[in-house]
């Protein structure tokens, strides 16, 4: 079983940017979106036919993501900007009439979501996305339509769940809720409510709390 975390902000808040101290040699990077890193990244090199150990793969494709998922040995996995798998598949559909559409999109999250938990052990699973706030001012995944709200509920499927904020100018994760949002995290894995928007640190402090031991 593999540890998938949910990491949520509003563009701009430092979910990207987060990745900065992580390995490329040992993390995959499925970019939803064809945009450059926010830091300086000449060793995130793509991963072609003629680079297989390359780390950035970009796709929007719920389909091609999963398979990249499977058939990486990475041990970290991060899937930049998720809500982008959403919206593409719903535009490339607008025109169909009903709800098959999105029906169809449901499933494709709920088929990934189960598939980031359900990897090798010793894998983590980082899936970053933008935030919403429901009618009752609860702020949750962005998604792109009631049936993965409602029925799917995605912060559902993650044991860890960070949300960026900004505070005095600081960007950091908060990993408890504050009655408002939909963060946590195990009791006793952060020691603070706040931590740095560091993706590395919190992978080793999930390595350390679970006891893993990564793969040769």
């Amino acid at each position: 079983m593999s540890i998938a975390t949910l990491v949520l902000g509003s563009s701009g808040t430092g979910k990207s940017t987060s990745l900065r101290n992580l390995a490329p040699a040992q993390t995959l990077l499925i970019q939803c979106i064809n945009k450059p890193l926010p830091f300086r990244s000449a060793d995130w090199k793509p991963c072609t036919k003629t680079n297989p150990e390359g780390s950035v793969i970009r796709s929007s494709s719920a389909e091609t993501i999963m398979k990249a998922m499977r058939g990486s040995t990475k041990d970290v996995v991060v899937i930049d900007d998720y809500q982008a798998v959403m919206v593409n598949e719903m535009m490339n559909r607008s025109t169909e009439r009903g709800y098959d559409k999105f029906t169809d999109i449901a499933k494709s999250a709920w088929q990934l979501f189960e598939l980031a938990g359900q990897l090798a052990e010793h894998r983590r699973v980082y899936i970053l996305a933008h935030t919403q706030s429901d009618d009752h001012g609860q702020i949750r995944m962005k998604t792109v339509g009631r049936m993965v709200d409602e029925k799917i509920v995605p912060e559902g499927y993650f044991t860890i769940v960070l949300r960026t904020e900004i505070i005095n100018s600081q960007y950091l994760f908060s990993t408890q809720t504050n009655g408002q949002d939909c963060c946590k995290s195990p009791m006793g894995m952060f020691s603070e409510q706040h931590i740095p928007n560091d993706l590395h640190a919190v992978d080793q402090q999930i390595c350390e709390f679970y006891g893993i031991t990564q793969a040769a």
